[in-house]
């Protein structure tokens, strides 16, 4: 996403939680200025990547004990 400084500086909370996301880069006079980011994006997509690994109906213990097993 593409925002100008002033719209940033008029709606920056909502901006904040948009960062946590998507990177939103900040424009000035046409020309990006910025980068507003998540620093945790890629731990957040490591666990976006997991679930779903798991059935939903597998309780933790359940799992702990497949995993036992494969080993």
């Amino acid at each position: 996403m593409s925002i100008t400084a002033t719209e940033l500086k008029m709606n920056l909370s909502k901006y904040l939680l948009l960062a946590e996301s998507e990177d939103i880069y900040i424009t000035r006079n046409g020309k990006v200025i910025a980068k507003l980011s998540n620093p945790f994006q890629d731990r957040v997509d490591a666990v976006k990547s997991l679930l779903g690994v798991l059935p939903a109906d597998i309780t933790l213990e359940e799992a702990r004990e497949e995993r036992l097993n494969r080993i």
